[in-house]
């Protein structure tokens, strides 16, 4: 039947977290791990600038696994 449980949004800071554009949830969070960046394949840039997905960090934080 229906999913009862409660569905929170990936995007919720823990308080002091700050999330990258391409963060999917903070660190510590239940369920994420960190991940090299996709857009910039962990490097940090996208030519000569900060990639706006990680930041500049080349680190992404992605839910894990897949249903």
């Amino acid at each position: 039947m229906g999913n009862n449980s409660t569905n929170q949004s990936s995007t919720v800071q823990q308080e002091g977290t700050k999330l990258n554009p391409g963060d999917e949830g903070a660190p510590g969070t239940p369920g994420m791990a960190e991940n090299v960046c996709r857009e910039c394949k962990g490097t940090g840039k996208l030519g000569d600038v900060e990639c706006p997905t990680c930041k500049g960090t080349g680190k992404v934080y992605e839910e894990l696994g897949g249903g």
